[in-house]
């Protein structure tokens, strides 16, 4: 409760800012735009707390008291000529509630079945597309708790955090103030998501005006996108009794949207990204509203619309990194339209500009430093790769390229060429090129070790591709009329675009795995109850590990799942682990090396390693023991 309380304080504060500062917006825009700002502060002020005072409980309160200071004036000196807020219109409201409220609600199960939902028996449970990233999200949740700041990597010995991490310190958050562990991952999950559903339909607004249909249809064409995928699990159908079809339910990501076998890699947004992607989820929810003030600050030229704009963009990085570069691509792209469109107003566009880009470096390149170039580019993630997963490895095409993106973006992916062509008509011009500045450079550039991760630049495209797509399906509409049949097409057409992406969210509703088991559940608890919060064990390499994941405690090495596609050098620490468990009495400098506190021992470790478990009773002292796993004292 007193971690729902502090939320409803953040809150609260952003929503007295931004009635004070654009009373003349609508409300549902004021009013996401207040969540939106409450939230990013109760990111960013805890861990700003958290370098003198830990991330701890007295850091927070030390937060709610400075958020006290920018509200107050902000309320006290915005106050004067305020005008009273536009209406939303009654069509706009029931769209928000048909579409937004549903899609809330959906998600909020999907956040509940799919983050350590808790089985009878003790156990944690999972879904299909948390089963992979949700544990390394886990071991940052638990081991930020009372953590000093800048925080360590607990996944690899020695190393600092160099992952975007605001979004899992928010669950931190709830976790510090009584919140267990599942719901301090779920309850913030489902609050982003509805900022997010919430933004892309007032973005949507801003960009194609209030036109309810185009809207809700752009909405469906991003959350619901997977492409032309069913194609291939319904051709044939018959001739192997619907097998393929009911693969879908139950093989695992065997969706229409996801099946990298036939180069289908555009998977659905809420299933395999903004469900298990925590980061990218934070930074879709903070983005958008800056997309939002982008717009709006060089259409408007007010300097409080370009302040917010300049925070919230400079906020980004520690949230999510792509998303703070898909922001500066567009924004380059966005404004560029605008200096060569104005050339009257030339000087007014390149000192709002400038103003935008200074805030923007001076808030943002202390977190990149230390963050994204340290993984991107000195890790040697960097490289040159034309045409994403089509050209994998830079080893040719698989598909022809207008065909690739057919068949993964879907039929939306015509309609937004052709509106692209007649851009300058409708006067999108400064829309499209921002766009296309971050289609062109993910199309160009590879960031990560894993090619895959392109898509959360190509995703950003798409938000405003599907807005592009839907205007031009409107202006289509309005010429067929009076022609029979155009309904059945346009309802042809909207299935065709949405029937791969909502049986992949039929299927990710249905699935379930566990994660951890009972025994793995009591060992992490504890762990957590009765060693130091800054011990150090040596544990096996598994991904699904009690010890960092449930307790939050400093392991050797984890999963190469992580570390790898990190971009960090982990063979030492790999090697020493392997080593060690082999020889535990002649290696027990290894333990010295890495100041070793515990020694975990469970199936994972067995199975994984050839373990000497007579010279590990022999040696070290057994703390803990239960359904084969053991835990020792290292005595170091």
């Amino acid at each position: 409760m007193t971690s729902i309380i502090y939320s409803v304080y953040f809150a609260l504060g952003g929503l007295m800012m931004v009635r004070r500062l654009l009373p003349e917006k609508k409300t549902l825009t004021r009013m996401w735009l207040g969540l939106c700002l409450g939230i990013i502060c109760e990111m960013w002020l805890p861990a700003l707390m958290a370098y003198p005072l830990r991330f701890s409980i007295p850091a927070h309160i030390a937060a709610a008291v400075v958020y006290l200071i920018p509200v107050a004036l902000i309320w006290k000196n915005s106050g004067k000529n305020m005008k009273a807020a536009a209406e939303d219109d009654a069509k706009f409201l029931r769209m928000f509630w048909l579409l937004v409220i549903p899609f809330t609600l959906f998600s909020g199960y999907l956040q509940w079945t799919h983050m350590l939902k808790p089985s009878p028996d003790g156990s944690y449970w999972c879904g299909q597309s948390t089963y992979g990233d949700l544990c390394m999200h886990l071991s940052f949740i638990s081991s930020l708790r009372n953590a000093s700041f800048p925080p360590s990597y607990h996944l690899l010995y020695g190393t600092s955090l160099a992952y975007p991490y605001l979004t899992d310190s928010l669950s931190t958050t709830f976790m510090l103030m009584g919140m267990p562990i599942n719901l301090a991952v779920a309850v913030p999950g489902t609050y982003l998501m509805f900022l997010t559903y919430s933004g892309f339909i007032l973005l949507a607004r801003r960009v194609l005006g209030s036109r309810p249909l185009t809207i809700a249809a752009a909405f469906l064409f991003f959350f619901l996108n997977g492409g032309l995928g069913f194609l291939y699990d319904f051709d044939l159908a018959f001739r192997d009794h619907f097998e393929r079809v009911q693969e879908i339910f139950t093989g695992y990501y065997k969706t229409p949207a996801n099946q990298p076998d036939v180069n289908l890699r555009f998977s659905n947004v809420i299933a395999d990204l903004m469900i298990p992607q925590r980061s990218l989820l934070g930074g879709w929810a903070m983005v958008l509203p800056a997309f939002y003030l982008l717009i709006d600050t060089f259409e408007s030229r007010q300097v409080k619309k370009l302040i917010m704009l300049s925070l919230f963009a400079g906020a980004l990085p520690l949230i999510h990194t792509h998303t703070f570069l898909a922001l500066g691509l567009f924004s380059g792209g966005y404004i560029l339209v605008h200096l060569i469109q104005e050339r009257t107003e030339i000087r007014h566009v390149l000192r709002y500009a400038g103003i935008y880009l200074v805030i923007v470096l001076i808030l943002a390149l202390p977190q990149l430093l230390g963050n994204a170039i340290k993984q991107t580019v000195e890790g040697g993630a960097l490289r040159f790769q034309f045409n994403w997963v089509n050209n994998s490895g830079g080893r040719g095409f698989i598909d022809g390229y207008f065909w690739f993106w057919i068949k993964n973006a879907g039929l939306p992916y015509i309609l937004m060429f052709c509106a692209i062509l007649n851009c300058r008509r409708r006067g999108k011009l400064d829309i499209v090129l921002g766009m296309m500045a971050v289609y062109a450079v993910a199309e160009l550039i590879l960031f990560q070790p894993n090619e895959y991760d392109n898509n959360k630049l190509f995703y950003l495209w798409y938000v405003f591709a599907v807005m592009l797509a839907a205007d031009y399906g409107s202006v289509i509409m309005c010429r067929l009329d009076g022609l029979r049949g155009r309904i059945v097409l346009c309802a042809l057409f909207m299935a065709g675009s949405v029937f791969s992406g909502a049986l992949s969210l039929a299927r990710e509703t249905v699935s379930g795995y566990q994660l951890f088991s009972s025994s793995a559940v009591e060992a992490g608890q504890w762990v957590d109850s009765y060693t130091d919060p800054d011990s150090v064990f040596m544990t096996g390499q598994q991904h699904i590990n009690p010890v960092c994941s449930l307790a939050g405690r400093q392991i050797i090495c984890g999963s190469d799942l992580y570390v790898f596609f990190h971009g960090l050098d982990y063979q030492e620490q790999k090697q020493d682990c392997i080593m060690f468990y082999a020889d535990p009495a002649g290696r027990a400098d290894i333990l010295r090396k890495y100041q070793v506190d515990y020694i975990y021992e469970s199936d994972y470790e067995r199975a994984e390693m050839v373990i000497d478990t007579e010279e590990l009773r022999e040696n070290y002292e057994l703390v803990y023991e239960r359904d084969g796993v053991r835990i020792y004292k290292s005595g170091i």
